[in-house]
């Protein structure tokens, strides 16, 4: 009875949070202009852009960069990775990573437990269904450890997976410390060489980071393909039987 209460409490709390913010994004002028410069500046695919806006607020600078990797884990898919080149370009690659890492953290945090209190059809229309879905696909494929093979492939939405992980029967702390594992290594990878990006070589990486996407994404298939193949065959078999 009294967890019940308290579910219903935190829905409604978080409703009524949900409801204020897009309240003030339209009828709030200086909102409404942070969050489309948000949009616009992660759209350029710049790091730089991103590192010269958290720059900006000074000794506030960790926090707003722990605000937007918050709000680009709850709000939309906006590319994470920018965030951490920016951290690490200022405040140096072992701080930055730490400050990554902990924020997006606590953003896989909020997303699972709003799905956890808000169900389904909400997070359907914070996210999308088809997403979602095939992020169930991949749970019941590999099991209890779908969340840590989904944070080391670079090509699987961060967002989408703590959401949909929020939708299962999975406990907190396995789904925490999955997400803590499994986060880690592309947080330092990122972070060390976001700390030594200038110029061109943000290109280089970018490309580099596509094509070990890529790689990786071929071989999930390959693997699912021939995975499916044979498990045609032994049903055919056991019909033959």
């Amino acid at each position: 009875m009294k967890e019940k209460l308290l579910k219903h409490k935190s829905k409604i709390i978080l409703i009524g949070i949900i409801l204020v913010s897009i309240l003030l994004y339209f009828f709030n002028p200086r909102v409404n202009e942070l969050i489309n410069n948000i949009f616009i500046m992660f759209s350029t695919g710049d790091f730089k852009v991103v590192r010269d806006f958290i720059d900006k607020y000074g000794t506030y600078a960790m926090l707003v960069s722990a605000g937007l990797m918050v709000f680009q884990s709850v709000v939309a898919p906006l590319p994470a990775f920018l965030i951490t080149f920016a951290n690490a370009n200022l405040f140096g690659w072992w701080q930055g990573a730490v400050l990554s890492w902990s924020s997006a953290m606590l953003g896989a945090l909020i997303c699972f437990y709003i799905s956890r209190i808000l169900g389904r059809d909400v997070v359907e229309k914070l996210t999308s269904k088809v997403g979602l879905e095939s992020v169930d696909e991949f749970f019941k494929k590999y099991g209890r450890q779908s969340i840590l093979i989904a944070r080391l492939l670079p090509f699987m939405s961060f967002d989408l997976v703590s959401y949909a992980a929020g939708l299962t029967s999975m406990a907190f702390i396995p789904f925490f410390i999955a997400t803590g594992i499994g986060q880690l290594p592309a947080t330092i990878v990122y972070s060390y060489v976001g700390g030594m990006l200038t110029g061109g070589a943000q290109l280089l990486v970018t490309g580099l980071l596509m094509l070990f996407a890529v790689s990786i994404f071929i071989a999930l298939i390959r693997k699912i393909y021939y995975s499916r193949e044979v498990n045609r065959v032994r049903e055919k078999s056991d019909e033959e039987i």
